[in-house]
């Protein structure tokens, strides 16, 4: 069975050989549900811009002298770097502007409109039920 999606997927993760290696590894798992998957967080051209401090990556890890090379990083030196170094406006910034594309503004209205009737009718519930000797807590 074909589950294609129209839209692409986003991907957002540590920039790493281990992040890397989990978008490859997942990709491949669900290779017949997407049309295209694209890395919105973290990129190496973001690790640049945003001058993100990088940490001591995993020594060891056979992957990264691959990932090294291909980013143009010290093979000796594995580092890594992580979203949540970003500053938090930023980082939801980044995020909502990969996923706004995506969103029905109309249906987002609509769905935020359903959801306050539903908040105001669970107070009205609740003040009802706290005047009839019930407990709300």
């Amino acid at each position: 069975m074909n589950r294609t999606l129209a839209a692409p997927r986003r991907n957002a993760g540590d920039f790493d050989a281990s992040g890397a290696d989990i978008e490859r590894d997942w990709v491949r798992r669900t290779a017949d549900c997407w049309d295209e998957v694209r890395r919105v967080l973290l990129t190496r051209e973001q690790t640049i811009e945003y001058e993100l401090p990088s940490a001591e990556g995993k020594h060891g890890d056979p992957r990264w002298p691959t990932f090294a090379d291909r980013h143009g990083l010290d093979p000796t030196h594995p580092a890594q770097w992580e979203p949540e170094a970003l500053d938090p406006a930023e980082l939801q910034r980044l995020v909502l502007a990969a996923a706004a594309p995506y969103i029905d503004c109309d249906v987002l209205a609509r769905q935020t409109a359903r959801e306050e009737e539903q908040r105001r009718a669970l107070a009205v519930f609740l003040d009802g039920w706290g005047a009839a000797g019930g407990t709300s807590a």
